[in-house]
């Protein structure tokens, strides 16, 4: 679709943003951030260490961030753009030299007392880049192949970069992030069929590389895709966390075992129950019940960023609103397709429920871009 343009007027200033404030999308942020919480506190066994006190510490910085962001205008953001993609990219390339490693994985840097993880700001440093360029492209250009060609190189050098640390999950919701600001900027849909061809000879590509010196996923990825489509053929090895997370799911029925009473995460037999597989919990103890109120949650989180993307007249605080709800939608859908087995286990945390510092507030200062676009646009 294509957004038009037109000039701002009647801005609000002082005092006034207050009350242009996204009270609503903010209320729903933090309730999903406290549900977080609360799991955490349950996968400890009732105890607020080690993962829920410094959530709930991320959660607040997070959430004064947001609030902070507001208050400056989306046209100052705009002027950053390129400067905090280029400056994600150095990180990325930083990461690759220096980065810390955990799991297998090279995905954090040390910056001083902090510990990022530049891939989970590229998701949003990608979003702001490709808004300010259809921002400055001429609607009627939008579909000319000399200008299809930069958002898919601005797309592809962070993909590349994130799929050699390795991070196949991340590379993943790049990729589709990209994608989808191409979509909603109002590319012509010849070029997302031509781009599914090349997708699927992709994926051939890496299957076809396999065992070979030219091999483009690490062994353990190619394993996960293996155990996607037959959990079972490996349940204690390979398939272990698909199968034990189907377990959990199942047990809790419709209304769940109890907050704090599930078997699979206390005792153990749930992998990495407080980070990827934690919607699992969820589900154990609370039920599909449960499970569908955070979906809802969700939902109208992403559905308030529409009706505010539809509402703003700016080009570019329309593209950024849409294009990180986006981000978020498939944040979500995938690890819930994940962990339900409708998709293979590849890393993806649960936005604001999930324990992680770099994912918890890169997503609340995202919605901090999100807001300052509502705040700011013409009434």
């Amino acid at each position: 679709m294509t957004i038009l343009v037109n000039q701002q007027k009647a801005i609000p200033s002082g005092f006034s943003k207050i009350l242009h404030f996204h009270w609503a999308l903010a209320f729903l942020l933090a309730a999903v951030g406290s549900i977080g919480i609360l799991m955490l506190v349950s996968v400890a066994g009732g105890e607020m260490e080690p993962w829920a006190a410094p959530q709930m510490t991320r959660l607040a910085f997070g959430l004064v961030l947001m609030i902070a962001f507001a208050f400056v205008p989306v046209s100052v953001f705009r002027r950053l753009s390129v400067l905090a993609y280029l400056a994600t990219i150095v990180l990325l390339l930083a990461v690759a030299e220096y980065g810390a490693t955990g799991m297998g994985a090279r995905r954090w840097i040390e910056l001083g007392p902090f510990r990022a993880q530049p891939s989970e700001m590229m998701k949003v440093a990608l979003v702001m880049v490709l808004a300010w360029y259809y921002d400055a492209l001429p609607a009627e250009w939008t579909s000319r192949p000399l200008w299809v060609l930069p958002p898919i190189v601005l797309t592809l050098i962070p993909a590349v970069l994130v799929l050699r640390q390795p991070d196949l999950g991340t590379a993943t919701l790049i990729l589709f992030g990209g994608g989808a600001m191409m979509f909603i900027a109002g590319v012509a849909w010849q070029y997302f069929a031509l781009g599914m061809g090349l997708v699927l000879a992709a994926i051939a590509m890496v299957f076809m590389s396999r065992g070979t010196k030219y091999q483009i996923l690490e062994n353990y990825q190619y394993q996960r895709i293996e155990t996607f489509l037959n959990p079972a053929s490996d349940p204690l090895g390979a398939g272990y966390h698909i199968t034990q997370s189907m377990i959990a799911l199942g047990s809790g029925g419709v209304s769940g075992r109890g907050y704090m009473q599930g078997t699979q995460s206390r005792l153990n037999f749930l992998p990495e129950k407080h980070t990827d597989f934690i919607f699992t919990t969820l589900v154990e103890e609370l039920g599909i019940t449960g499970g569908a109120v955070l979906a809802a949650a969700y939902s109208l989180i992403v559905i308030f960023c529409v009706l505010s993307a539809i509402s703003n007249p700016n080009r570019f605080g329309a593209l950024l609103t849409l294009g990180i709800g986006t981000t978020f939608f498939l944040y979500f859908a995938v690890n819930m397709a994940m962990v339900m087995g409708l998709a293979p286990v590849v890393g993806v945390p649960l936005p604001l429920v999930s324990y992680g510092g770099s994912a918890m507030i890169v997503v609340l200062a995202a919605f901090g871009l999100v807001q300052s676009a509502h705040v700011h646009k013409s009434r």
